[in-house]
């Protein structure tokens, strides 16, 4: 999700953000976790690679390629597959900017070591008969799964409230899913940054295993989240991921995902 402080999203009461709200309370929350830096593209490349690589602007993948490791290479090597599910992505790991498809929100794109895979990996996510549905009601989602709002739907140009709206239909589908309801899934809902100085955002945590209404005040980063999920998939640490707080024992995430 895109450009919102923790009190944007989550202030109030959750007022501005009822649906995820309701998720916040039924499952688990960090409440002092903080955006790497501004604008938007370092911050996904910080939770895929463990670093920003030099980048310090929403440069396309042609004028700013990272010839580097990253989560997505360390999965392929590792036998696990991955996918990324993009809203509004014309084409599999489209590199162009269009409509209402931002590659800055994309991050698998800008890493050219990945490239075959992302051509096979890198989908677009489709209506109800799209790729992302089909693998959820079929259990057939990768070890790693990352969806990409399109530039609406994630708040970026559109109202908080309307955000809200989007991603608590999503999650909905999710839990109600049977990839979901089997178990050993994690979901992550975070935001990539925040405004201006204030870059404390809003991070929730949906699993099973999550006890209810669970609160946790530990500091946590975008290199914590790619800690984490390396983690959870057996796999070791990128760059500042390795001295990133690990968010496992805080949510009752102990144990890997069952894939």
């Amino acid at each position: 999700m895109e450009n919102r402080t923790y009190a944007d999203v989550l202030g109030s009461g959750g007022g501005h953000a009822p649906r995820l709200s309701s998720y916040a309370r039924a499952c688990g929350l960090a409440t002092n976790y903080q955006a790497i830096t501004h604008p938007s593209l370092p911050n996904y490349l910080a939770a895929t690679s463990g670093d920003t690589g030099g980048v310090s602007s929403d440069c396309s993948p042609a004028d700013c390629p990272q010839h580097r490791t990253s989560l997505f290479a360390q999965l392929d090597r590792a036998g696990l597959e991955w996918r990324t599910y993009a809203e509004s992505m014309p084409s599999p790991c489209d590199r162009t900017t269009q409509g209402r498809y931002a590659t800055k929100h994309n991050p698998a794109v800008y890493f050219p070591g990945v490239r075959s895979r992302c051509e096979q990996w890198d989908l677009p996510m489709g209506g109800a008969n799209g790729p992302f549905a089909h693998d959820l009601a079929n259990k057939t989602l990768a070890a790693f799964t990352f969806v990409e709002p399109d530039i609406c739907d994630d708040g970026h140009d559109c109202t908080t409230r309307f955000a809200d709206q989007w991603l608590g239909a999503l999650l909905d589908r999710i839990t109600a899913s049977p990839s979901y309801k089997q178990g050993g899934a994690a979901v992550f809902v975070t935001w990539d940054e925040g405004i201006g100085d204030d870059q404390h955002i809003a991070t929730v945590v949906i699993s099973p295993g999550v006890p209810r209404g669970t609160r946790a005040a530990q500091p946590f980063t975008h290199y914590s989240l790619l800690r984490t999920t390396e983690a959870l998939l057996g796999l070791p640490p990128l760059g500042n991921a390795g001295t990133a707080g690990d968010m496992r024992a805080a949510f009752g995430l102990t144990a890997p995902p069952t894939r």
